[in-house]
């Protein structure tokens, strides 16, 4: 029997909650009263909005659906619903006590109430769907769909519209660390003997022109495709997994765009070259659906890093920064640690499991 990819998930929520829940990490102080001490606090707290009781009451409950489901599927029935709930809670449990250190964290009884409420509704519905029988739907789904090996790619894919939800500079363009990377190891080694190791900083950094726009929306609808091609076998099936990949993208894009710009902005992206990069994605898709799994493999391999190095060879706007400065010090400071590192790590991810995937000996056609 395959093993349940609900492990892999619960425990990478799990750590995005963690971040989400003490960014930005820095101003731990001791305040002089007990860090328990927002248990007894009066509820509801006096400034709260039904913005906050709806995240936290939806935020955790993902956390508790995974957990549960991971134990249903390893043959835990009984215990998986207390289970899930009881760990969503002291999680929460920790985050609050955690949080009285942390001077832009407030704790609160309250959150600490939805977030286990959150946990234990999340669990419940997937009891319920077991009752109806839809995991045992999806198990003969996936059996049908997707090779025994499975696992780690449909991680990914799980994982790809949550990390397109974070604002991006480009279309899909994720991965593009470079920049902020180099200027964060820039601060950590100022005045040391080791930031003469740093390389020079080409401030001359040109945009991408929008063929190389076309193509790297290209080349990041291709890699989901291409990811999905390396687990799948049946040609039409694989045809079926590209389309669903340009509407969840397209989509996801959308969504992210409204939530940073508004809702007047939310197609704004749709660049004549961003549509023609997403037609030109869609078809060499469709073209390489008849690859065998092993040439895939190598075909994503050669994807990503291009993708990546095209990039991290172009410079982030005035517009994106602005942007990212409003994620992180505006109302959306807990999805900011939710989407952050996926926006991120995803293709890093993706890169690591395709050579795995492709160093292996029994990867098969």
């Amino acid at each position: 029997m395959h093993k349940t990819s609900a492990w892999p998930l619960a425990l990478i929520y799990a750590a995005l909650i963690v971040f989400a829940s003490l960014f930005p990490f820095e101003g731990w102080r001791e305040q002089g009263v007990s860090p328990w001490v927002f248990l007894t606090a009066r509820m509801p707290p006096p400034y709260w909005t039904w913005f906050d009781v709806n995240l936290n009451l939806a935020g955790y409950a993902p956390l508790g659906f995974l957990l549960a489901l991971a134990l249903l599927r390893t043959h835990w029935p009984r215990a998986a619903v207390p289970a899930a709930a009881l760990a969503g809670a002291l999680l929460s449990l920790s985050m609050e006590f955690l949080q009285i250190y942390l001077p832009r964290r407030v704790p609160s009884n309250m959150d600490l109430g939805l977030n286990a409420a959150g946990a234990l509704l999340g669990a419940l519905v997937a009891a319920l769907l077991e009752r109806l029988g839809a995991i045992s739907h999806w198990s003969r789904f996936r059996e049908r769909w997707f090779v025994p090996q499975a696992r780690g790619a449909l991680v990914l894919l799980a994982l790809w519209p949550w990390a397109l939800l974070f604002p991006a500079a480009l279309p899909l363009g994720l991965g593009q660390v470079w920049e902020r990377l180099e200027a964060a190891l820039a601060d950590v080694l100022e005045g040391t003997p080791f930031s003469a190791w740093l390389p020079a900083v080409d401030l001359a950094l040109e945009p991408l022109s929008p063929g190389g726009e076309l193509l790297a929306v290209a080349l990041g609808l291709l890699i989901p495709c291409l990811l999905g091609f390396c687990i799948m076998r049946h040609m039409g099936r694989r045809m079926l997994l590209a389309l669903s990949a340009l509407a969840v993208g397209v989509a996801a894009t959308a969504l992210s765009a409204l939530l940073s710009y508004g809702p007047a902005h939310a197609w704004e992206w749709l660049t004549p070259a961003t549509a023609i990069g997403l037609g030109v994605g869609l078809a060499a898709a469709l073209g390489l659906a008849t690859l065998p799994r092993r040439g895939c493999a190598a075909v994503l391999l050669l994807v990503l890093m291009l993708h990546l190095n095209l990039l991290n060879q172009a410079p982030t706007n005035a517009y994106f920064a602005q942007t990212l400065q409003a994620w992180e010090q505006g109302r959306f400071i807990r999805f900011y640690g939710l989407g952050q590192w996926l926006g991120w790590l995803w293709p890093y991810a993706a890169l690591l499991y395709v050579l795995l995937r492709v160093s292996r000996r029994d990867v098969q056609s």
